[in-house]
């Protein structure tokens, strides 16, 4: 930024949004990635957020015939010619999910040691690719899930919770392919890439335990319902642990990540003039503890007394989390900028913006939310209580009033969130 002071803040961290969103566009990260085709036939499986717009790259990149099912989400389609796609509900499995992810396991169960399995999986698989453990039902599964997004658990832990209580998922659906071969290429919207959460893993390894999910299911006094308690406390069968034989030959790439998503936003404020400062990838928590934490490293640097001299700006991915006590809407990334706009209260010189890259912050049309030094001055005027929109966990309510809502319709791809702090010197 040549003039930091005149340079509109709001276009700039728009770029930055841009630069990482556009580093994880499936159409650019997936063909560089796809196998040889097979002796036998080529079949292609997954879900999640990002799923239908990969399973086009694989399409337009594929030497062979080609078929097979995606789920995603509502919204999110991409069309295919050879590959169908199935549009289901997110995050709280419904019936159109369940009906495809069976059809999807009998379609595993009819290849033969020639064919490829090429699974495409990324974030929100968790929830498309439903089918109930033996015993449980679809509304069964809903209960637990709506108990977990409210819980304040981490995605780790929420995954791990719905891998036990589910028949595709923590390598089930590896099962059902072998014997033929494997190769599952994943976009990673959680901490530390690890395959296992991505979607909650169908197709590779599980390191956790039944007894593992009941331990969540206790630290957060989840009420999962009579049926999917007594599945856990029973412990039938495991997942399928590395070393089984399901997973010889298997192979596993990522093709997208959060880290190289900042990189890009880094890249796009360097050549603006901006330091970027990158706290991590992988950073989690509640929201509005994030968002204090960095409100108060942002005053840091503009006083002077920071890792960076202004104008900088701190870039972060990962997924923080909302424990659900009020009656409002809002997601995580807009709960955070709740918070921003809270803890900086009105600084000048300061702007923050934090979305979901998948476009959908929680269950309303907003990716997000943008805080400027003038938002919560906006919101006082209007009347508002920020602190009590907070505590109600209203931050929809308080960005559609305020203004700072970003509606970026879906992307197509999923890295998770994106938060970008902006720090500009201050006249203060």
């Amino acid at each position: 930024m040549n003039d930091p002071h005149t340079t509109d803040p709001r276009a700039f961290l728009n770029d930055l949004m841009d630069a990482a969103i556009a580093a994880a566009d499936p159409i650019q990260c997936v063909p560089p990635h796809l196998p040889d085709p097979p002796e036998g036939r080529t079949v292609v499986l997954g879900g999640g957020k990002a799923s239908a717009a990969m399973a086009r790259a694989v399409e337009d990149n594929w030497q062979g015939e080609i078929s097979g099912l995606i789920v995603t989400r509502y919204g999110y389609a991409v069309g295919c010619d050879h590959i169908e796609i199935v549009e289901a509900a997110h995050p709280v499995p419904d019936r159109a999910g369940l009906e495809a992810t069976e059809r999807m396991v009998e379609m595993a169960h009819d290849l033969g040691p020639d064919d490829l399995c090429l699974a495409l999986m990324s974030g929100g698989a968790s929830s498309l690719l439903t089918m109930p453990a033996p015993g449980l039902t679809l509304e069964d599964k809903q209960a637990v899930n709506r108990a977990l997004l409210q819980s304040g658990a981490t995605i780790s832990e929420m995954n791990c919770v719905r891998k036990h209580l589910s028949a595709i998922k923590g390598g089930r659906l590896a099962r059902a392919i072998a014997p033929a071969s494997l190769v599952t290429l994943m976009i990673s919207d959680v901490p530390v890439d690890d395959p296992a959460v991505i979607g909650s893993g169908p197709t590779v390894p599980d390191t956790t335990t039944f007894a593992e999910a009941r331990a969540v299911i206790e630290k957060y006094g989840i009420d999962p319902g009579d049926a999917a308690r007594r599945f856990l406390d029973e412990a039938a069968e495991e997942t399928p642990k590395p070393g089984d034989p399901v997973f010889a030959g298997a192979i596993e790439t990522l093709v997208a990540r959060p880290k190289a998503s900042l990189e890009a936003a880094a890249e796009a404020a360097r050549s603006a003039g901006v330091t970027p400062v990158i706290l991590g990838d992988a950073l989690e928590g509640e929201s509005r503890a994030v968002a204090e934490e960095h409100a108060a490293l942002a005053r840091r640097i503009q006083d002077g007394d920071g890792p960076a001299q202004a104008p900088a700006v701190l870039l972060s991915g990962g997924e923080t989390t909302v424990t659900i006590r009020g009656t409002g809407d809002g997601g995580p990334n807009t709960e955070y900028a709740l918070a921003l706009s809270i803890a900086l209260d009105g600084r000048d010189g300061i702007w923050g913006l934090a979305v979901d890259t998948d476009g959908t912050d929680g269950s309303r049309d907003n990716a997000g939310g943008l805080v400027s030094p003038g938002t919560i001055e906006r919101a006082r005027t209007l009347g508002m209580d920020a602190t009590a929109l907070l505590a109600n966990n209203d931050s929809y309510g308080y960005f559609e009033d305020a203004g700072g809502l970003v509606v970026t319709g879906p992307t197509f791809t999923n890295v998770n969130d994106f938060r970008a702090v902006l720090v500009l010197s201050s006249d203060r």
